[in-house]
C-alpha cells in the first residue's frame, strides 16, 4: 500500500500520541518518548509534501472531557454514545483494518456529510459487528473490521495459501520447560546491569534522531525517577513535546496550547513512565505469566504476558540466551477493536554499568519509524519543572 501524507501522519500520530514507549533498558520506561512532531515532519517529507508553518498562538479547542462523541462531533449515528476521545482512534482502527484513507468514506472538509455510499456501508458494517458480538459472544468483542478485511478494502472470503507450510506440533509432543516469572525477571535485571547498578541511576538525558524513510529529525529526551519524562522533537517549524509529569500526561507544539492526554493515552503513559522496568515489572502488573516461546527471525524468545486492570495485556519478549528485552507488543483499546503497537529494541550499549538499547523501532499495522540514540548521559540534574505542562500562550 502506498502511504501518502495523510496516512503517514495517521501512522506516526497514533504511535506518538496514543502509545507511549515501553523502553527495554535498565531504567528504560521513562527513558524515551516518541518524537511526535519530528515524525510528522518526516512523514510529510517522505510523501513529498511540507507541513504548514506553525500558526500564531491559538485558543484551545473545547474540551472533550466527559462528553460523548455525539455531543462533540456532528452527524454521528453508530458511535454517538462512545466517549468523544475514542472516536478518532476508532477511525484509525478502520483505516488500518481496511487499508483505506479517511476520504474513502468522508467528504474532505465536511466529514459530517453523508454524500458517499461507502460511509453508509461503513455504518451498516459497524452495527453488524456489534450485533454479532452482542448476540453470539455475550457482548465480548470477538469480531472486528479486521476479522474479515485483513488490511484490504474488500473482505477476504478465501483462505490464503502460505509461502511456507505451517509447522504443527505432534499430538504427543511435550510442552517445553519454561522458566518462572521470577527467573525471567532476575535474568533480565542481571542482563542490564544488576539491581545495585540499576538503583544508582536516577535520571537520564538522551539525544538522537527519528528515522522515517530517508528522513532524519533530531530528538532530545529527558527522564527522571521515579516516573517523569519528556521528549522534544525538533523541526524547522518548531518543537513538539510529549510528557508525563508523574501524574498526568500532556502533548504540545511550539506556538500552540499544550493539551492533556486522553484517559487512554494517560493510562499507557503512566505504565511507560516507570523509570526502573527491570525492577518494577512485577509491581506494575497485577498478573504476570510465562507463555510458550516464540520466534523472531531465527531466534527463540521467552514471552512474558502482563495485565493491568482495564487495559489490554502486554507481551514482553526476552532473548533466551542474553536475557535482554527485545520486543514489547501491546495495544490501545478503541471502540471498534484493539490497535496493536510493536516496539523492537537493539544496539544495546553499556553506560555507567547498565545496558541501554540505543535503537528501537516502533511499528503498527500500516507503518513504522525508528529512534536511534547518539548519546546518553545519566544522573544529570533535571528540575521537576521541566516536566510541567506549560501555560497556554497569550492571545
Amino acid at each position: 500500500m502506498i502511504v501518502n501524507s495523510r496516512n503517514a501522519i495517521l501512522i506516526v500520530a497514533a504511535l506518538g500520541a496514543s502509545m507511549a514507549l515501553a523502553m527495554a533498558g535498565a531504567h528504560a520506561q521513562s527513558s524515551l518518548v516518541t518524537g511526535h512532531s519530528a515524525s510528522l515532519q518526516a512523514a510529510a517529507a517522505q510523501s513529498g509534501t511540507q507541513q504548514p508553518a506553525v500558526p500564531p498562538a491559538q485558543a484551545p479547542r473545547p474540551s472533550m472531557a466527559g462528553k460523548k462523541a455525539g455531543e462533540y462531533y456532528k452527524n454521528l449515528q453508530v458511535l454517538k454514545d462512545i466517549d468523544a476521545d475514542q472516536l478518532l482512534p476508532s477511525m484509525d482502527f478502520i483505516v488500518a483494518s481496511l487499508g483505506v484513507e479517511c476520504e474513502n468514506c468522508h467528504v474532505d472538509g465536511a466529514r459530517e456529510k453523508d454524500d458517499k455510499k461507502a460511509k453508509l456501508t461503513a455504518r451498516k458494517m459497524m452495527q453488524m459487528t456489534m450485533d454479532i458480538n452482542k448476540n453470539s459472544f455475550d457482548d465480548q468483542r470477538k469480531v472486528t473490521c479486521f476479522s474479515c478485511h485483513r488490511g484490504a478494502e474488500q473482505p477476504v472470503p478465501t483462505p490464503i495459501i502460505p509461502d511456507v507450510a505451517p509447522v504443527r506440533r505432534a499430538a504427543n509432543q511435550q510442552e517445553p520447560a519454561l522458566p518462572t516469572v521470577d527467573q525471567l525477571l532476575e535474568k533480565y535485571a542481571l542482563a542490564v546491569g544488576g539491581t545495585a547498578n540499576l538503583q544508582k541511576i536516577n535520571s537520564r538525558v538522551m539525544k538522537g534522531n527519528v528515522l522515517f524513510g530517508d528522513t532524519k529529525s533530531p530528538i532530545d529526551l529527558y527522564a527522571k525517577a521515579p516516573n517523569k519524562r519528556i521528549s522534544f522533537s525538533h523541526s524547522s517549524n518548531g518543537d513538539s513535546m510529549t510528557a508525563f509529569d508523574g501524574t498526568n500526561g500532556w502533548l504540545g507544539n511550539t506556538g500552540r496550547p499544550a493539551r492533556d492526554m486522553t484517559p487512554t493515552e494517560a493510562a499507557s503513559a503512566k505504565i511507560d513512565a516507570d523509570f526502573s522496568l527491570a525492577l518494577d515489572l512485577k509491581q506494575n502488573f497485577q498478573r504476570l505469566r510465562v507463555l510458550r516461546p516464540e520466534k523472531i527471525g531465527d531466534k527463540e524468545f521467552y514471552v512474558l504476558a502482563g495485565q493491568v486492570q482495564g487495559l489490554p495485556p502486554v507481551r514482553f519478549y526476552f532473548d533466551e540466551e542474553t536475557g535482554l528485552l527485545s520486543r514489547v507488543y501491546r495495544a490501545t483499546e478503541t471502540a471498534l477493536g484493539r490497535m496493536p503497537v510493536q516496539i523492537d529494541y537493539s544496539d544495546y550499549r553499556e553506560s555507567d554499568g547498565i545496558k541501554i538499547p540505543f535503537r528501537w523501532t516502533l511499528a503498527r499495522m500500516n507503518g513504522r519509524f525508528t529512534i536511534q540514540l547518539d548519546s546518553v548521559q545519566q544522573n544529570v540534574p533535571i528540575d521537576d519543572s521541566k516536566f510541567t505542562k506549560p501555560a497556554a500562550p497569550t492571545q
